[in-house]
């Protein structure tokens, strides 16, 4: 098994450049969630061209495509997500995005670039070894997007037959060089929710004559940003952010229809479901004293990221023997953002980790989700290697 991971990392040596040239192509068109269309038709010539039979789905821009190389044993599904954001890049790479107003800039043209790499990686391995067992790749479109588009190929059967299932994502807070794995809950569950304050229009001049929706709002907000201080154990981190306030029609009107919209993020399934019925009670409170009406609305999506304990020591154990103890960093404490390869994780076993980018000489050390972000591709190959070691020592066992 160590002589087939050797040559399997030589071949990754082989195709590095290859992958990079790939990542910077898909970084200069990036396509935003539900549009990837160019990204999907790429990512398919590239597979074909391995050998690969392409699976398509209708309904979206994601496609799979697996290895089998010994009937009935076990599956092992790699994720890549291939979205960007709707951001104006910023860094002058030659690279740097051709698409006004769209950017990868959360890096998932690495991710998908990433994954074509290990379904490269193990295609031509498979031509010298039997590897054991069987492998999936997934390649999936509209992460960022509010609904997740692991949902949709869920439902689509990309899971069917998979035994454990692996992913990872850039960071920019970690060195090129070291990857970051967290056992258990390693990011919060990502919820939305809008409230609609509705009141009664007067003159600016003649409060007494309205209900002010705007007074009204500020209150409710007040009072929401009390319920994480004082009404959940400091022991257990929860997040309620409200992201845009919406109302008014000029200056000398009292406002009768205020919306607000924001997101709440938890690492505790309790906690997550007592938070609406918190945020309810604050708001009919509120509005009833002040002799307002409102609507409320909460949508859970993505759940809590939970990674099963024991394909994290596989993966620890790999990560050591490729980047060494140092540079395989235990995170120890969950984010709060969240990431909808945790649907996948309520299904199969499998493990999400952090692949360290951050190289300021290179300038890819902004955080995500900026317009100076970018990714040191220097930590490709690292990602493949971990991913394909992980995925053949899970089969081996």
């Amino acid at each position: 098994m160590e002589q087939l991971k050797k040559d399997y990392f030589e071949i990754i040596d082989n195709i590095d450049n290859e992958i990079v040239k790939i990542r910077h192509k898909i970084h200069a068109y990036p396509e935003l969630s539900g549009r990837e269309k160019n990204t999907k038709a790429l990512v398919k010539n590239i597979l074909e061209h391995y050998g690969y039979k392409v699976k398509e789905y209708p309904n979206h821009y994601g496609l799979t495509a697996n290895l089998i190389t010994k009937n009935g044993a076990k599956m092992v599904a790699i994720r890549g997500d291939m979205d960007a954001l709707p951001i104006t890049e910023k860094t002058g790479k030659p690279y740097a995005s051709k698409i006004e107003g769209i950017m990868h800039a959360c890096g998932h043209d690495a991710h998908t670039a990433n994954l074509l790499g290990v379904a490269i990686g193990l295609k031509l391995l498979s031509q010298k070894y039997n590897l054991g067992g069987n492998f999936r790749f997934i390649f999936q479109p509209s992460e960022e997007s509010k609904e997740g588009g692991s949902i949709e190929m869920i439902k689509d059967g990309v899971l069917d037959g998979v035994n454990m299932i692996l992913g990872l994502h850039v960071y920019p807070y970690l060195p090129t060089g070291q990857i970051g794995y967290k056992y258990g809950v390693m990011m919060a569950s990502a919820d939305i929710f809008s409230i609609e304050v509705y009141g009664k229009s007067a003159h600016g001049a003649r409060p007494h004559e309205g209900v002010d929706a705007i007074l009204v709002t500020s209150m409710v907000v007040n009072a929401l940003n009390h319920i994480v201080s004082r009404r959940i154990d400091p022991l257990h981190p929860a997040v309620i952010s409200l992201g845009t306030i919406n109302g008014g029609k000029a200056s000398n009107i009292i406002c009768d229809d205020v919306v607000v919209t924001g997101t709440v993020r938890t690492i505790n399934e309790e906690v997550r479901k007592s938070i609406p019925v918190m945020m309810e009670e604050s708001i009919k409170g509120i509005c009833k004293s002040m002799g307002a009406k409102y609507k409320f609305s909460y949508e859970f999506g993505q759940p809590e990221l939970i990674n099963n304990d024991k394909i994290v020591d596989i993966l620890v154990k790999e990560s050591k023997k490729i980047i060494g103890d140092k540079n395989t960093v235990n995170l120890v404490d969950p984010v709060m953002g969240g990431e909808d390869f945790s649907e996948y994780l309520k299904i199969v076993p499998g493990s999400f980790f952090r692949l360290g980018t951050a190289n300021h000489e290179k300038g890819t050390d902004y955080s995500q989700h900026s317009p100076m972000f970018d990714v040191d591709d220097d930590a490709l190959s690292i990602g493949m290697k971990i991913l394909g070691a992980t995925a053949l020592e899970y089969l081996k066992e």
